[in-house]
């Protein structure tokens, strides 16, 4: 996604919300002026930006991704997101495709509400989920409650794909 069409996205549904800046920015637990920077397309979002800014605002994270455009944030490199639900609105999960470059291993643990499940499709998985890390490999999978902080890195030389499914 380009960062002006996520930007004028996250703008215009903030306005049909009827949320201020403030507001939202509360709710998601980031600074007004970070929130303005991303509205105009000044800054990146990190993957728990996205997705407590989608949880906040009752949309699916995949409305922020240009049609014709899967890559989140291009400009810092780090995923690769591709919707797998068909823009389904309203569904009690969400499956999408990740790609992790190699060496991409920066990130903050972060948790929401729900579950998470990860199917390793090719490469591996380092994941952490407070604090504990393991790897998962090609086929491997796990399930676990996203309440708990979590993150997951590309350690390695080689992309990692992988089925993730993120329930409300």
């Amino acid at each position: 996604m380009s960062l002006d069409f996520l930007g004028a996205t996250l703008k215009k549904i903030r306005k049909e919300r009827k949320y201020t800046l403030k507001e939202l920015a509360s709710q998601i637990g980031v600074s007004i002026s970070f929130l303005s920077q991303v509205e105009r397309g000044k800054s990146n979002v990190t993957l728990e930006s996205l997705k407590k800014i989608s949880d906040a605002l009752g949309v699916n994270p995949s409305i922020f991704f240009e049609a014709n455009d899967e890559l989140l944030a291009e400009e810092h490199r780090q995923f690769h997101y591709s919707d797998l639900s068909n823009s389904t609105v309203g569904a009690s999960y969400l499956p999408m495709l990740v790609t992790i470059n190699p060496g991409e291993n920066e990130g903050n643990a972060f948790s929401h509400d729900g579950h998470e499940f990860i199917f390793i499709v090719e490469g591996e998985l380092t994941v952490s989920i407070e604090g504990q890390e393991f790897v998962l490999k090609q086929n491997e999978s796990t399930m676990f409650d996203a309440r708990k902080n979590h993150y997951w890195y590309n350690y390695h030389n080689q992309v990692v794909k992988f089925l993730l499914v993120s329930s409300r």
